[in-house]
């Protein structure tokens, strides 16, 4: 029955399973089976298929957001920049159309309306529209109101600017709200943007790599046709590779992971065999990161935190794969995904298994999960690289060569 369940948010959503790990949508049909007082996983099954609301609150319960103001902050330097110049080429024709999606509880579109006030825009100068398939978190956006989890890092000057304290949280000021438009849409409506002119700039982060390569490759088609021609698309550290393949080009500016059409947008054709490069076996003990250039598919992860609990379960983990059982630790990194949620360690393992068990795509997929929760993951960098590699993907697998050389840290 959960194969059934998964079916329906890939329909609904585009989700696939496997880029959260089946433990992740199983913990959530059990939240909304309490919620529904339902005890069976059948007469839950027939509840949500008749139900859009319940399929609405069963998708809001698998997609946790995690976010944060100014993610990335060279991209919204980079964005300053890119906004004064695109002013000038429109001079005043029109407003500048932004879009940020999906946009969570607002942090990424209320922190691009900080940017461009910031960058000396006046406030009728820009339009941003907001886009999620969540109405909790848009919800949580309309409020405007965040806790401490939501400021991160010390550049946090933006903060005494927009923001006025309210008990243990901040309210946003008005001036910065007024300035996103907040909708529920879904990218695979194919009608979505069937009105909509296109965008200057396009923020979809972080959202490609929860589907399948077909899906991917669809959303993103979307995203280029509402792009305008000298458009912009900032999208995820571990979405390059796939933006390169698909006829876009990036700007050459670090860590900001912005777009725009290469010069023949002729997407080249994806080779997805499986690496040809030999699996050594898992060590047991931590083993140095290895050179970017030779780096083999498998390797054993970097020493894990100090903490004992969690340096036991990567050392259980690596000595039932050294064993040959791989499901058994397959099962250890899903059950603490469950209890602890999303991990970058356990992601990137998962990876590792999937390699073991020459899965290639699926290996991918965690490797890409795992870079999303930790930018800098060498490991998962690395490794990711050398299936883009083995693809013909050389422009993207030098790229990641590159993070993992220069700004890569063992995880």
């Amino acid at each position: 029955m959960i194969e059934h369940i998964e079916r329906l948010l890939k329909s609904r959503i585009g989700l696939d399973a496997e880029s959260v790990g089946r433990s992740v949508i199983e913990r959530a049909v059990r939240q909304r089976m309490q919620a529904q007082h339902k005890s069976t996983l059948e007469d839950y099954w027939i509840t949500l298929n008749g139900s859009p609301k319940e399929q609405q609150a069963l998708v809001e319960a698998v997609v946790v957001p995690e976010t944060w103001f100014f993610r990335y902050p060279e991209s919204f330097k980079a964005l300053a920049t890119l906004a004064l110049e695109r002013c000038t080429q429109l001079n005043a024709t029109r407003p500048l159309r932004i879009i940020s999606l999906p946009c969570s509880s607002g942090e990424e579109p209320y922190s691009i309306a900080m940017t461009l006030l910031d960058a000396g825009l006046a406030p009728e100068q820009f339009q941003i529209e907001a886009l999620d398939v969540s109405d909790k978190v848009l919800a949580l956006a309309s409020r405007g109101i965040y806790g401490r989890n939501s400021f991160r890092g010390e550049a946090l000057a933006f903060r005494e600017r927009f923001f006025r304290p309210q008990d243990d949280s901040f309210v946003l000021d008005e001036r910065v709200k007024s300035r996103v438009q907040l909708r529920c849409g879904n990218l695979l409506d194919g009608n979505l943007f069937s009105t909509t002119p296109a965008y200057d700039f396009i923020f979809c982060r972080n959202l490609l790599i929860y589907f399948d390569r077909a899906t991917q490759v669809r959303v993103l088609d979307l995203l280029k046709r509402q792009l305008q021609p000298e458009g912009v698309l900032f999208i995820g550290p571990a979405e390059a590779s796939l933006a390169t393949q698909n006829g876009m080009q990036a700007l050459g500016r670090q860590q900001t992971f912005a777009f725009r059409f290469a010069a023949s947008d002729a997407a080249r054709p994806l080779n997805l065999k499986p690496p040809s490069r030999p699996l050594p076996p898992m060590p047991r003990q931590p083993a140095p990161a290895p050179r970017p250039r030779s780096a083999p598919i498998v390797a054993a992860p970097a020493a894990a935190p100090v903490a004992q609990p969690t340096r036991s379960l990567w050392d259980s983990v690596a000595e039932l794969a050294n064993a040959g059982h791989c499901e058994q630790a397959r099962s250890l990194c899903e059950q603490h995904l469950q209890t602890e949620g999303p991990s970058a360690q356990a992601f990137y393992w998962l990876g590792l298994l999937s390699d073991v068990q020459q899965h290639s795509d699926q290996a991918c997929g965690y490797y890409r999960k795992a870079i999303y929760l930790d930018p800098q993951h060498r490991e998962a960098l690395t490794h990711l690289a050398a299936h883009l590699e083995n693809q013909g993907d050389q422009s993207g697998a030098q790229r990641l060569y590159r993070r993992a050389q220069e700004g890569g840290k063992s995880a």
